[in-house]
């Protein structure tokens, strides 16, 4: 039997390496979004500050590892059985959610999903340990006070964070305004003491301070003198911060990294008991039942030992450590900054990742009547002058594809370090992303980013986002207790069961993933578009950008249209559903970057814009047409071919042929015409594009004098379906005409 559970703590120290690469990769975003959103170093500069951050806080997390252990549950109350049930549960439950909630494209959190993971588990034990032994309580099997501490602490940080957020980064901007280079003379001394002062407190004094690495005696000594050490750290960093100053140093980018730094080592110290807090007290649980045990049944040993306090080997913590970093160093995710946050709070108007909601437009129009309502309750002067300190034509950005500028990206690290750090010094599992994020919202909404152009599609951001974490809670706790009960009545049968589902999920996920890069569209140009400046270059790369849709979009159509005749002539269903879903996604992608090119054109000269308006939505609406077009033929050609109908007779094929054969070559040609935007052979294709038209006329006169005679092959469904083709043949190069027409004449000089 101890060799079972032996496999049961292999797997599970095995699946924490695997969530310290998943999860580092999906939140390192969190501590490295402002320093790469604001681009105040390289990459690899701001990599290697975070990397020593994380070193340090993942060395100094050994306090959080409580949670795991009897946090939620009071582990004197369960077996060693059932504490290994929960263990296991909360590990393939924390998979499975993970691998659901990524694949549906949904935000979710590590710390949720691992402190309702394990309330789920332990709730739905407790429940079935009640239910046979009437004189225990909830109180007795659940740590509640500490459950439901941990519980608000998470929610109530979001509340925390952003309004936080709000309030220190509008001071901050009526201090520094966009144009903060000529207004830092002596507030940037006291601002950056402020900041290093604050990150000193609660990471060297409040974090290292109670440190089980520091003798006791320092501990006492920093305690006892803490007000003085923060007096004297305040004074002699603010007089550096502005000696650097006057020194032409960007005090603002080292408060950038220095917050970096910190909000790295906060996430490591705070978050770090997510990947392997459960693993780690498996192991424990195990070591005291093969050394206490003498034998005795897993389900009458009583894990009285979870109750003490953790004390995690430090070669434990260093080796998670070390992972943490190669995984930020490695992993394609961890590289790929710029996330759901940096989109909703850049400080310019860009493509919006999400669409309009009811409540988000309420929510803006009652935060505008509001506003309004304030507005005619301030003085006129002083209304201006704070207008004035928000004029975002003065904006300072490192480079063009910066997303905001460094005085929001010390606010947000600072602030965010802070409220972490307090979390982790009070043992409350505080989300890194809830907490990172709302403050990211926060500052933005302070900063005037949200524009009426562009705040519902943020809100409606932030709603989806805050959905998504409760969603993440829902499951998280239903899906646990699910799995639990699972086990608890099927035993390792059942326990074996689920180590095989995580295998496959993981191998799945996997492949997902390295099919979804691939697919992944390169969007440079397009970000490069809203942050560059000059609207001559915005015109030129606009240019480039709708020439590549469009031109893919023509390849692409050919493609279907091709797909669809060889479908219904090789009766493949599988082919004809794979166009249909193709064409779902090719209408779901064109809407977006029609959204970018509109957005784009909007920051061209005006006079280019209202001149070449017509004809860039009448390329648009082409690509929107042969989306259309294709579908009309598919729909008939699928129901046609999954009803097992007549095939396509030998002389429809004959006589059809040759125009495809035309076809094909005349969509090659508008494709290489589009491609190199060289339009000397675009009359001779247009005239050609006509010719061919007539002949689909003539054989659709042809095929109609044919049904009126009664003369059809093989039945009339097939019939009506070939005079479909026909007659959506014809429709296709007419698009092709007006796509090509519209693109040379958005294009010429």
């Amino acid at each position: 039997m101890s060799t079972i559970y032996l496999f049961i703590v292999v797997f599970l120290l095995s699946l924490a390496i695997f969530d310290l690469f998943v999860g580092v990769s999906n939140d390192a975003v969190n501590f490295l979004q402002s320093a790469i959103g604001a681009r105040v170093a390289k990459f690899k500069t701001v990599l290697v500050i975070a990397s020593i951050g994380v070193g340090i806080g993942a060395v100094m997390s050994t306090g959080m590892m409580d949670v795991a252990r009897h946090g939620i549950m009071s582990p004197d109350q369960f077996s060693f059985e059932e504490v290994m049930t929960i263990f296991l549960a909360v590990m393939v439950t924390d998979v499975i959610v993970l691998d659901m909630f990524n694949t549906l494209g949904m935000p979710t959190s590590t710390t949720v999903s691992l402190v309702f993971e394990l309330l789920g588990g332990t709730f739905i034990l407790a429940t079935l340990k009640i239910a046979s032994a009437p004189s225990l309580t909830y109180g007795d099997l659940l740590n509640s006070d500490k459950a439901l501490s941990v519980i608000i602490a998470i929610f109530v940080s979001v509340a925390i964070a952003f309004v936080f957020g709000c309030i220190v980064m509008w001071i901050s901007r009526n201090v520094f305004t966009f144009n903060y280079k000529n207004h830092s003379k002596y507030g940037i001394g006291i601002f950056g003491g402020i900041a290093f002062t604050a990150l000193s407190y609660f990471i060297f004094l409040k974090g290292l301070g109670k440190s089980p690495y520091i003798p006791d005696g320092t501990k006492e000594w920093i305690n006892d003198n803490t007000q003085l050490l923060l007096l004297a750290t305040f004074v002699v960093s603010s007089i550096v911060m502005q000696l650097l100053h006057l020194l032409k140093v960007n005090v603002f980018k080292f408060v950038v990294l220095m917050g970096t730094f910190a909000l790295a080592m906060a996430f490591a110290g705070n978050d770090l008991v997510n990947f392997i807090g459960v693993p780690l007290a498996g192991l424990d649980s195990y070591n005291d039942y093969i050394a206490n045990s003498n034998g005795a049944n897993p389900t009458e040993f009583m894990m009285s030992s979870l109750m003490e306090s953790a004390k995690t080997p430090p070669f434990y913590l260093m080796l998670a450590g070390v992972i943490m970093i190669v995984a930020m160093a490695t992993s394609k995710k961890a590289q790929n900054v710029i996330k759901t946050s940096v989109d909703l709070a850049r400080q310019d108007e860009g493509d919006e990742m999400f669409g309009s909601s009811k409540a988000a437009r309420s929510i803006v129009r009652a935060s505008q009547d509001c506003g309004g309502f304030v507005a005619r309750y301030i003085p006129s002067s002083v209304g201006k002058w704070i207008d004035g300190r928000f004029n975002k034509e003065e904006v300072i950005l490192q480079d063009d594809k910066a997303a905001f500028d460094v005085v929001r990206a010390a606010v947000n690290l600072v602030l965010a370090s802070m409220l972490i750090t307090i979390g982790t010094n009070y043992k409350l599992p505080l989300s890194t992303t809830y907490v990172t994020f709302m403050v990211a919202m926060g500052t933005s909404l302070a900063d005037r980013a949200w524009s009426r152009e562009s705040a519902v599609f943020r809100v409606t951001g932030v709603l989806s986002v805050i959905g998504g974490w409760f969603i993440t809670a829902g499951v998280a706790f239903t899906g646990c207790a699910l799995v639990c009960v699972i086990m608890f009545y099927t035993g390792i049968m059942g326990k074996l069961a689920f180590i095989a589902l995580v295998v496959f999920l993981l191998i799945r996920s996997n492949r997902q993933y390295k099919k979804k890069s691939l697919d992944t569209k390169d969007e440079d140009m397009f970000r490069l578009m809203m942050r560059t400046r000059d609207p001559e270059l915005v015109w030129d790369m606009l240019q480039k950008h709708v020439t590549k849709t469009q031109a893919n979009m023509t390849e692409f159509a050919l493609q279907s249209y091709n797909d669809i005749i060889n479908g219904l002539e090789t009766e493949n269903v599988r082919l004809l559903r794979r166009c249909d879903k193709a064409l779902r996604n090719e209408r779901v992608t064109l809407k977006k970057l029609r959204r970018q090119e509109l957005l784009a054109l909007r920051r061209c000269p005006l006079d280019l814009a209202i001149e070449r308006n017509t004809w860039f939505h009448i390329g648009a609406n082409s690509s929107q047409q042969f989306i259309y077009s294709l579908r009309r033929m598919l729909e008939p050609i699928k129901e046609h071919v999954d009803n097992n109908f007549n095939p396509v007779p030998e002389l429809y094929s004959e006589e059809f042929t040759p125009v495809i054969r035309k076809i094909n070559e005349l969509m090659e040609a508008s494709v290489s015409v589009m491609s190199t935007r060289r339009f000397d052979d675009y009359r001779d294709i247009l005239t050609e594009a006509d010719t061919v038209k007539d002949e689909l006329s003539a054989l659709r006169k042809k095929h109609l004098d044919r049904m009126q005679k009664g003369k059809e092959v093989n039945g009339v469904n097939i019939s009506i379906v070939y005079l479909n083709i026909l007659q959506e043949s014809q429709e296709f190069l007419s698009i092709m005409r007006h796509q090509l027409r519209a693109l040379k004449k958005f294009t010429e000089a």
